[in-house]
C-alpha cells in the first residue's frame, strides 16, 4: 500500500507507506533508492528472543529494528543512521507504530572513531544484540541514479570490516552480532567475523531449491570459543510460482520468527 506524501523529510521524493508482518507494522520510506524489504524482515526476525538491548547499525528507515521490537515486547533499540532524512523517517516510523518510547535514534557515521561514537551516546560492551544490513548494489533493483546514491548502496571490504569492528566494540559479552548481505560478501564477512567472534554461524538463503544462494545471514557471539557452523541452505520460494515456502511465509506474515 502506498500514497503520495510530500514532506521536508525527503525533499523532492515521493514516499510510500508499506505494510510488513501481515499489517502489524507500517513503514514510510522513499519510493526510489534503497528500500527496506524482505532482507530487513529476515534480519529483524533473526534476533534472539532473549535480547533486551538492540543496536541497529545503518538503520535506514528503521524496518529491521521495528520488526524486532514488534516481536520482542521487552526489547529496546538504538538506531544509528548517517543520513538525516532516513533517520527522521526512522523516528516517524517508530512513533507511528507505537514504539517511540522504546527506540533511541542517533545520527552517526559508523566509520567514526570510538571517541566520537561514545560522545554520541553509544556505550561499549553494552548491547545484547546488534544487527546490520550494510549497503550493497543489487542489480535487480535497478541502477543507482547518481554517484552519491551509488556510494550509499555499496561499501568496499575495508568499510565492511569497519562495521563488524564497530559491532564488536558495542556488543555485550555473550552478545550476538547479525549481518545480512549478498552471498558474494560471505568471504570478507567470515574473515571479519571469525577474527572477532566465536560461534560464527552462516545461513545461506536461496531463491528456490537448486539455485545459487542470493543472501547470507551471518551471526557471531562475542567472547564465545565455539566453532564455525555452516547451516544447510534454505530456499525462500516454492519450486513453482512466487509463493514463499511455509517457514518464510509465516515470518513475512508476522506469525513466526527465524529459527537458526
Amino acid at each position: 500500500m502506498s500514497l503520495d506524501e510530500p514532506t521536508d523529510l525527503v525533499k523532492q521524493q515521493t514516499l510510500t507507506r508499506d505494510a510488513f508482518l501481515g499489517g502489524r507494522l507500517t513503514v514510510t520510506q522513499p519510493e526510489r533508492g534503497f528500500r527496506a524489504g524482505l532482507d530487513s524482515v529476515l534480519l529483524g526476525s533473526a534476533v534472539a528472543e532473549g535480547a533486551r538491548t538492540l543496536l541497529d547499525l545503518g538503520a535506514g528507515v528503521g524496518t529491521a529494528a521495528l520488526v524486532a521490537l514488534a516481536d520482542i515486547p521487552a526489547l529496546t533499540a538504538t538506531l544509528v543512521e548517517a543520513d538525516p532524512a532516513m533517520l527522521a523517517l526512522a523516528g516517524l516510523n517508530a512513533r507511528a507504530n507505537g514504539m517511540g518510547d522504546r527506540a533511541k535514534l542517533i545520527g552517526l557515521d559508523l566509520t567514526a572513531s570510538g571517541r566520537v561514537r561514545a560522545a554520541a551516546g553509544l556505550p561499549s560492551d553494552h548491547f545484547t544484540s546488534i544487527i546490520a544490513n550494510p549497503p550493497f548494489f543489487d542489480p535487480a533493483r535497478g541502477s543507482a541514479p547518481s554517484p552519491a546514491r551509488a556510494d550509499a548502496r555499496h561499501m568496499d571490504e575495508t568499510t565492511l570490516d569497519t562495521w563488524v569492528k564497530t559491532a564488536a566494540t558495542h556488543a555485550a559479552p555473550d552478545g550476538e552480532v547479525i549481518f545480512v548481505h549478498t552471498a558474494e560478501a560471505l568471504p570478507p564477512l567470515l574473515v571479519a567475523f571469525t577474527q572477532r567472534f566465536g560461534a560464527v554461524t552462516a545461513l545461506p538463503l536461496l531463491p528456490r531449491e537448486g539455485q545459487p544462494a542470493s543472501r547470507i545471514l551471518v551471526r557471531g557471539i562475542k567472547g564465545s570459543r565455539a566453532p564455525f557452523r555452516l547451516l544447510a541452505s534454505r530456499p525462500l520460494h516454492e519450486a513453482d510460482g512466487r509463493a514463499f515456502r511455509p517457514e518464510f511465509d509465516a515470518i513475512f506474515r508476522g506469525t513466526a520468527r527465524l529459527i537458526w
